[in-house]
């Protein structure tokens, strides 16, 4: 790991390597340094992602019943989210991240070494395993988070209970939560990677993955095309799962995998319609 600014840049492009990834890493290194060095990348590639990725699922919100071919997959078809519900939501998220994250990000600017990017792009093979891996771990904690915020009262009203406001879920309320809840997910997200040594390129995908699996998620569509059909075993809970967790809260606690809500018998699977 080196301090790319110290480097002649004009050098980067032309380094040969058998590394898939290392053209684009030299890319984004020669022509985006200034914005991925920054420490407020990270927040802008996340509140990015979930902008993004919510908004087709607001037009299928939005014209409900006259999108018959998708409306068919709503899970809970007697609750549709309103305009009124969104823009809620939304504005939460923005109001979170303008008055806690970027103040956070701030603060850590004068506590924290400056941004350090490596030379070389990560394999392939390391973006896969370091990124399962980075997924496996928050899965874990936020599990366990999860679980006793339910099972306490008092952290449950606190703490968790702006995220239960709504018995649908919707994309937009993927990212309604509390100022602890967010502050601690935004702390797993940010050391989990350190503490697996994750390349940055890898934080970044495993960054933008794990917001597109949060807004799959609340969707509240039980979509075929979707990563929990789409990966075999019932690996993954996706929206069904957590769609059941908003309607029966002691169940379906993990946010990405299914095993742990197997293992300890919180699973309770969608009734799908034949």
């Amino acid at each position: 790991m080196m301090n790319i600014s110290d480097l002649p840049l004009q050098l980067l492009p032309s380094r040969s390597s058998d590394r898939l990834l290392q053209p684009l890493w030299d890319y984004l290194l020669f022509h985006h340094l200034p914005l991925i060095s920054s420490p407020f990348f990270p927040v802008l590639l996340a509140f990015s992602s979930y902008f993004f990725f919510s908004l087709p699922f607001t037009v299928l919100d939005l014209l409900g019943e006259r999108l018959p071919s998708f409306h068919k997959y709503k899970i809970q078809q007697g609750r549709r989210p309103t305009l009124g519900m969104m823009a809620k939501s939304f504005m939460k998220a923005v109001y979170n991240h303008l008055f806690f994250v970027l103040p956070a990000v701030m603060i850590g600017m004068f506590i924290l070494p400056a941004p350090v990017l490596p030379h070389d792009a990560p394999t392939v093979y390391e973006v896969f395993v370091d990124g399962l891996a980075a997924l496996l771990l928050f899965d874990t904690q936020y599990y366990i988070w999860h679980f006793i915020h339910h099972k306490n009262a008092q952290l449950y009203r606190w703490i968790h209970a702006i995220h239960h406001e709504y018995i649908a879920p919707f994309s937009w309320s993927t990212e309604q939560l509390s100022i602890p809840e967010l502050m601690t997910v935004g702390f797993w997200s940010n050391l989990d990677p350190i503490l697996l040594r994750c390349h940055p390129f890898t934080t970044w995908c495993v960054t933008v993955f794990s917001i597109w699996m949060s807004v799959e998620d609340h969707i509240g569509y039980d979509l075929p095309w979707t990563l929990n059909r789409l990966v075999p075993f019932g690996l993954l809970g996706g929206a069904p799962a957590h769609d059941i967790h908003h309607q029966k809260p002691s169940s379906n606690f993990a946010p990405f995998f299914s095993h742990w809500d197997r293992i300890f018998g919180t699973n309770v699977p969608l009734q799908r319609k034949l």
